[in-house]
């Protein structure tokens, strides 16, 4: 990482077990980081002090998993550094913005890599890095999943799953009313499943 007099963390994308916020505050312990933490039903607030900063990261809880929500500007090293890290062992997203002088370098993250890198000074841009449009099915339907209403997409995986079954009996059976059924609902399902997406 350059050295930055600040770095703001924006458009985070970002999701977390509990292991991994636990395994977070102790390495920030390690570190000498001053800090507490807080719980409620919806989320958990680590606040750590850098110098007279206080700098408070949320994260949303949905279903057994967190999610980290808001922008962040850090002005300590160290613990930007540690923003770095997490980005990357999440493999998240991110747009990072790194101040110095009269300069600021834009980075985009996507799956905790970096794709682009722009350098701004005054009213010039100027493209660093770019990578290459090469994105995997895989780290397609990630990027899908990671926007979804959680609470209902689960329950529409469950009951595609159980469609899906009974489509292939159905199919073996070679039994047409049941084949229309099936299709018919798939049909349904997908839809609120595009929806839920966007």
């Amino acid at each position: 990482m350059n050295r930055s007099d600040e770095v703001e963390y924006c458009n985070l994308e970002l999701r977390f077990d509990r292991r991994q916020i636990q395994n977070l505050i102790r390495d920030l312990i390690q570190a000498g980081y001053s800090l507490y933490w807080s719980e409620n039903e919806s989320l958990f607030i680590v606040s750590i002090r850098t110098g007279r900063k206080l700098v408070k990261l949320r994260f949303q809880r949905i279903n057994n998993r967190y999610k980290i929500v808001g922008d962040y500007t850090i002005r300590d090293e160290r613990l930007a550094e540690f923003m770095e890290r997490l980005i990357g062992d999440s493999r998240g997203h991110a747009v990072v913005k790194r101040f110095k002088d009269r300069q600021i370098l834009v980075e985009n993250i996507m799956f905790g890599e970096r794709i682009r890198l722009v350098e701004i000074s005054g009213m010039e841009q100027k493209v660093l890095y770019q990578k290459r449009p090469t994105v995997t099915t895989e780290e397609m339907i990630q990027a899908y999943q990671s926007t979804r209403a959680e609470e209902r997409m689960d329950a529409l995986r469950i009951e595609i799953d159980g469609k899906l079954s009974e489509l292939y009996m159905a199919m073996s059976e070679q039994n047409e009313d049941m084949i229309q059924s099936c299709k018919a609902r798939l049909t349904l399902l997908r839809k609120e499943m595009l929806q839920l997406e966007w």
